[in-house]
C-alpha cells in the first residue's frame, strides 16, 4: 500500500506558502507507518517546533491501474476520506534551503491522519460522476481554520490519477492525498483537531 499526496493543488494555499504554481501535479510519497487512524492522538515530534496542519480529501485505488487514460480515472476508485498530512514546516524549510528532499518533514511516523472511508453515494455521487463541488473543513479548538472545495483544485481527482499513474502503478488499497487549500498553521499541544466533509464529521483527535 503506497500513500501518494499531492502538493500545490490549490493557489491560495500556493500563495500563502509563496510557492511558484507548477506545471504539473507535484508528487511525493509517504510510508505507510505515516498513518495515523481511529481519532488516535497525535503526539508531536521532538525534532520539529512548528508542526502544520494541512488538511486533504483523500481517495483509496480499487482497482490495479497504470497508465489510466484520464476518461476512465473515475472507475478507480468509489470512496473517499478526509486526511490530515502533517507537515514539519520549520524541517522542511532548512531542507529546501540545501536543495535536499524532504521526506523527513512530511513522512514521519504518524503525520498521514485519515478518517474512515465513506462511499460517494454519501455524498450525492454516483458511480459515474467525478467529484465537483465537494466541500471539507478543519477546526481547530472548535474554530474552523481551513476551508476547501474541490471546484478550486488546480489539478482535479480524475486528472490527479491519471497523471500519478503514468509513473507509478496504482494497486488496490493505495491512498491519494488531494492537496491542502488554505489555511495551514502551527498545531500546539492540547489542540483538538476536527475535519468534515460537507456536514459530515470524519475525524475528532487530539494533539499531545
Amino acid at each position: 500500500m503506497k500513500i501518494i499526496c499531492i502538493g500545490r493543488n490549490y493557489a491560495e494555499h500556493i500563495r500563502e506558502l509563496n510557492n511558484e504554481v507548477p506545471d504539473e501535479p507535484v508528487i511525493f510519497i509517504k510510508p505507510d507507518s505515516a498513518l495515523l487512524r481511529n481519532n488516535a492522538p497525535f503526539f508531536l515530534p521532538e525534532f520539529s517546533n512548528d508542526v502544520h496542519h494541512e488538511v486533504e480529501l483523500v481517495i483509496k485505488i480499487n482497482k490495479l491501474g497504470k497508465h489510466i487514460p484520464l476518461s476512465f480515472a473515475r472507475d478507480y476508485y468509489s470512496e473517499i476520506a478526509l486526511g490530515i498530512d502533517f507537515t514539519a514546516r520549520d524541517l522542511q524549510t532548512k531542507l529546501k534551503e540545501k536543495s535536499l528532499p524532504w521526506e523527513k518533514a512530511k513522512g514521519f511516523d504518524h503525520s498521514a491522519v485519515i478518517s474512515k472511508f465513506m462511499p460517494l453515494d454519501h455524498f450525492g455521487f454516483s458511480q459515474k460522476d467525478s467529484i465537483k463541488s465537494l466541500n471539507f473543513s478543519l477546526q481547530k479548538n472548535n474554530v474552523t481554520v481551513q476551508q476547501g472545495n474541490t471546484d478550486f483544485m488546480i489539478n482535479n481527482i480524475d486528472e490527479i490519477i491519471s497523471h500519478v499513474s503514468q509513473y507509478f502503478t496504482l494497486k488496490i488499497g493505495d491512498y491519494i492525498f488531494t492537496g491542502t487549500p488554505a489555511g495551514v498553521g502551527k498545531v500546539s499541544p492540547n489542540d483538538h483537531l476536527t475535519g468534515f466533509i460537507e456536514d459530515t464529521e470524519m475525524f475528532s483527535f487530539g494533539v499531545k
